[in-house]
């Protein structure tokens, strides 16, 4: 089958591109890029006024699946990250039971080839159990098809741990994702430490709690020779300390996320519990360096960390709800809204942030458009209107910092090799 996409606006930072041209797909792989193509018997589909964008991937996503469907399955999860315009997701090990073994990286990548609208990439373990105690099966995930290592949620606590892992884990050229909080400065904080805590009467975490992790992993780093990739930096100093590696020719890498990039502590007026993160937002000072760090390229990529609750969780008081938002369905829009259509980035840095340099993090295969590459394309609407309701997720959970927002832009179409999982704006899968 060929599917020939028509005068859209195609922009592909490793493939330097930015032009009005026509993208040509013949049996789900890229076959041309140019002007006036032309194929007989092709399915001619109108972009004008789109633009045109390799799959998006999500290295930092919570599938919940096994143990807490409840909250979200795989099916659902990759029925929301089609919907918000990923065709790749990489999801995190700390499911029930924790993903620390080949066997639970065998369960998701076969779960995902029979239920997964995008493809589907496992992060393992990096301690048994995630306890921090002992090394879990590194090897044996690596066989099984794991990309990344981490014990996201809480963090390798004992610098000496992470030293073995470290070392164990550069053997296989695999990245380590970290978690940066020291557990013994958060404390039971739930927000910002500051004058916003002592406002709200709640327990703050102190941006240390960060930072102090985020200087001590490039220091291991930089003796064993592993690959680190930081998660969900939120404050100014872990940015400047990510630049500061990088350069002195650190294998660094470094993410934000969406609701750390367009959210800070005064947004929690309301006791929201849909705006409790961990780590948890911080001050506009701290807002403002995470976009900076956007734009000298010390930030790689931008993640969702997309993590699902059900209703009757985030209904409890703000202390005891769990941390997190959805992110995979508003992600998208939220850049074009605050970054692109403000003038701040363009849509050659929105591939960089949300194509290239997410799979470089995370050892996912490359994605251009350019002939020969797997035909997963996303294609956005940029005037589009999204109006964030409850009823306009395909994620089970609708926990999302960003509900009653208006927003502008979405991915109108996408396909995974080829094939269409979002078709006008529609999941089709």
């Amino acid at each position: 089958m060929a599917l020939l996409l028509k005068g859209g606006r195609v922009v592909d930072a490793a493939a330097e591109l930015d032009a009005v041209l026509d993208v040509l797909l013949v049996e789900g792989v890229i076959a041309g890029v140019g002007e006036e193509l032309e194929s007989a018997g092709a399915e001619v589909i109108d972009c004008a006024e789109k633009v045109i964008l390799p799959g998006l991937a999500d290295i930092h996503v919570h599938l919940r699946e096994p143990g807490q469907e409840y909250k979200e399955t795989i099916a659902s999860g990759t029925r929301a990250a089609a919907h918000g315009g990923f065709t790749a997701v990489a999801c995190m090990p700390n499911t029930k039971p924790i993903c620390d073994s080949g066997s639970q990286v065998r369960f998701i990548v076969e779960r995902a080839a029979t239920a997964g609208a995008v493809r589907v990439y496992p992060i393992g373990a990096v301690t048994a159990g995630q306890s921090g105690e002992q090394l879990a099966e590194i090897g044996d995930m690596v066989a099984e098809g794991a990309v990344a290592f981490s014990d996201d949620g809480h963090g390798v606590q004992s610098a000496g741990m992470t030293r073995v892992a470290m070392d164990y884990i550069r053997r296989f050229d695999a990245p380590l994702i970290v978690h940066c909080e020291d557990e013994s400065l958060a404390g039971d904080g739930v927000v910002n430490e500051g004058v916003v805590s002592t406002r709200m009467g709640l327990p703050g975490i102190p941006a240390a709690a960060e930072e102090t992790m985020v200087a001590r992993d490039i220091a291991i780093a930089e003796l064993t020779g592993c690959r680190l990739h930081l998660a969900h930096l939120s404050t100014s100093r872990s940015v400047e300390l990510v630049r500061e590696a990088k350069a002195r020719g650190l294998a660094v890498t470094c993410e934000v996320t969406p609701h750390h990039l367009f959210l800070d502590e005064d947004d929690l007026v309301t006791y929201d519990s849909n705006l409790k993160m961990n780590p948890p937002l911080r001050t506009a000072a701290d807002r403002e360096a995470l976009v900076e760090g956007l734009l000298d390229g010390t930030v790689d990529c931008i993640a969702t960390d997309h993590a699902p609750h059900a209703v009757h969780e985030k209904e409890l008081e703000f202390e005891l709800a769990p941390n997190g938002t959805t992110g995979l369905e508003t992600a998208l829009s939220l850049v074009n809204t605050h970054l692109v259509a403000t003038g701040v980035l363009d849509w050659v840095a929105v591939t960089r942030l949300m194509c290239h340099g997410p799979r470089a993090a995370a050892n996912l295969p490359e994605m251009r458009l350019e002939a020969g590459f797997p035909g997963d394309i996303t294609i956005v609407d940029p005037e589009a209107r999204v109006e964030v309701t409850p009823e306009w997720f395909e994620s089970k959970s609708r926990n999302s910092a960003f509900l009653g927002k208006s927003l502008l832009g979405r991915a109108s179409d996408v396909l995974v090799g080829g094939e269409w999982v979002v078709r006008k704006s529609k999941v089709v899968m």
